[in-house]
């Protein structure tokens, strides 16, 4: 039977062999995305994306509903941001941040 020792060691063994594997696809990947980008004369908009980094679904984009204190902005969806994590910590609520 392996010693526990053993197993870490194996362990960190597999998760470079698998970082590495990661890495070897994501440059064919790539290549092979670039490529029918090139072919096909692709460019962001046509792919749903935008310059400010944000995703088209369905031909629509989500307007911001909170903004925080420095301006950030969020859509209410998905994780919330650290900003209104910490916020609602010290006893904000997140109503506070809505856009009126």
């Amino acid at each position: 039977m392996s010693t526990y020792q053993e197993l870490k060691r194996q362990i960190a063994d597999l998760e470079a062999k698998a970082e590495e594997a990661r890495r070897l696809e994501l440059q064919s990947i790539i290549s092979e995305i670039k490529f029918k980008i090139a072919e096909y004369s692709l460019n962001a908009k046509d792919l749903g994306l935008s310059a400010d980094g944000t995703v088209r679904r369905q031909g629509s984009i989500v307007a911001p509903t909170y903004m925080g204190p420095n301006g950030e902005k969020w859509t209410g969806r998905g994780r919330q941001p650290d900003w209104i994590k910490n916020a609602i910590e010290n006893g904000r609520n997140k109503e506070d941040f809505l856009i009126k």
